[in-house]
C-alpha cells in the first residue's frame, strides 16, 4: 500500500486527535490555541489518514505535539516515518533545538530517533510525561 506524507489542516488533524486520544472529551478540547501557527504533518496510506503530528516551530526551536496514529494501523511503523519526516522538516526549518512532553511508556520509541530525556516531568489527566529533546 502506498503512503504519503503531507500537510494538512488543523480541522484535519483535530478529527483523527479526538477519534484516538481524546474519545470521551468535547470535541474542542482537541483544540490547541496555538493550532493555527503550527505547520500539521498528516501520514496517509492511500487516501486515509493514519498518523498526525502538529510541528510548532519558535525562532529555532521546534515542539512536536499531538502525535497519534488511528489505533487499528498502531505498531505498523507509520508513526515512526512520519516522525522521522517531521524531524528532516524542523532542520529545514532552520529548528536547532526539537522536543516534546512524551509519555513515560514511550520513551524507548523516542529514544530510536535520538532523543534524550530531560530532567523535566509531570503529570497530565493521571498520565507521567517526561520532556524529552534532541539538538539537530
Amino acid at each position: 500500500m502506498e503512503t504519503t506524507i503531507r500537510k494538512v489542516d488543523k480541522e484535519q488533524v483535530w478529527e483523527l486527535r479526538h477519534k484516538v486520544m481524546w474519545t470521551h472529551k468535547d470535541y474542542d478540547y482537541i483544540k490547541l490555541e496555538d493550532d493555527h501557527l503550527a505547520i500539521h504533518f498528516g501520514l496517509f496510506q492511500e487516501d486515509i489518514l493514519i498518523s498526525v503530528i502538529s510541528l510548532f516551530i519558535n525562532n529555532e526551536e521546534g515542539q512536536f505535539r499531538k502525535f497519534t496514529t488511528v489505533e487499528q494501523e498502531q505498531g505498523k511503523g507509520y508513526g515512526s516515518v512520519l516522525l522521522n519526516y517531521v524531524l528532516k522538516e524542523a532542520k529545514i526549518y532552520g529548528v536547532k533545538r526539537i522536543w516534546c512532553n512524551a509519555r513515560k511508556n514511550k520513551v524507548t520509541f523516542y529514544k530510536k530517533f535520538g532523543l534524550q530525556e530531560t530532567h523535566s516531568s509531570f503529570i497530565k489527566e493521571g498520565k507521567s510525561y517526561i520532556i524529552m529533546e534532541k539538538y539537530l
